[in-house]
């Protein structure tokens, strides 16, 4: 397995020195995290898993040890899936650019390997969902509080993600049948064509057989006359 491609001690010492104030700024690094950790990966749903595994993970252990007063561990690992749904979203519409591409050169969404990868698409958010579950059975007991009312919160709203991937899913097949019924509709524009054309072509046709025809029987003709 490949190393989280971000600094996972940098992570857990900014959750376990925040404040209240540190909202944006949590979201923002948990984001970029994300992202680090997905970069140089082939983009599966086990890689993102274990992508956001890791920094959930980060996130959790510096919010245990957070000491300060006042600050609620519920808001700081809120702040830390708002930063992996940021993330996501980006990774989703990576995924849309590069299906999009590959259909409007005239690819087949249901081809198998295209088909899984819309497939998987759709399932980010249920991999987040459990990288997160994971996360939260493995955190420190006085967590399980807060990562319980995180996920209720998030199983009862949704993600971002899940919306703007499920969304995009829509978007993708509807392109694709789109391109399907021009593709049809210029084939059958091109044997209406020539089914107008057919008496013509028919008329062409019995032309040259005419022609082909006299040119035969002159030819024939004239070998009766030398004979005689």
């Amino acid at each position: 397995m490949a190393k989280p491609l971000f600094d996972q001690s940098a992570l857990i010492e900014m959750f376990e020195t925040a404040t209240s104030q540190s909202g944006t700024k949590l979201r923002e690094a948990v984001g970029q995290a994300t992202l680090q950790a997905l970069q140089g990966r082939e983009m599966t749903l086990g890689n993102i898993r274990k992508a956001l595994a890791a920094v959930a993970d980060a996130a959790s252990t510096g919010a245990a040890r957070n000491a300060h007063a006042g600050v609620d561990a519920e808001a700081l690992l809120d702040k830390a899936v708002g930063g992996m749904d940021d993330a996501l979203l980006k990774a989703v519409e990576a995924h849309r650019m590069a299906l999009q591409q590959l259909a409007s050169q005239g690819a087949d969404l249901r081809e198998k390997h295209l088909k899984k990868a819309l497939g998987d698409l759709e399932k980010m958010e249920d991999a987040m969902f459990d990288a997160l579950r994971k996360a939260a059975q493995g955190a420190d007991a006085s967590l399980a509080g807060p990562w319980g009312e995180v996920l209720q919160k998030m199983q009862a709203g949704g993600t971002q993600t899940g919306t703007n991937a499920a969304a995009t899913a829509e978007q993708l097949l509807a392109q694709m049948q789109a391109g399907m019924r021009e593709t049809r509709a210029a084939s059958m524009r091109a044997v209406q064509a020539m089914a107008e054309g057919y008496s013509t072509l028919v008329s062409g046709v019995l032309i040259g057989l005419s022609e082909a025809l006299k040119q035969g029987t002159t030819a024939a003709g004239t070998r009766g006359s030398r004979r005689k």
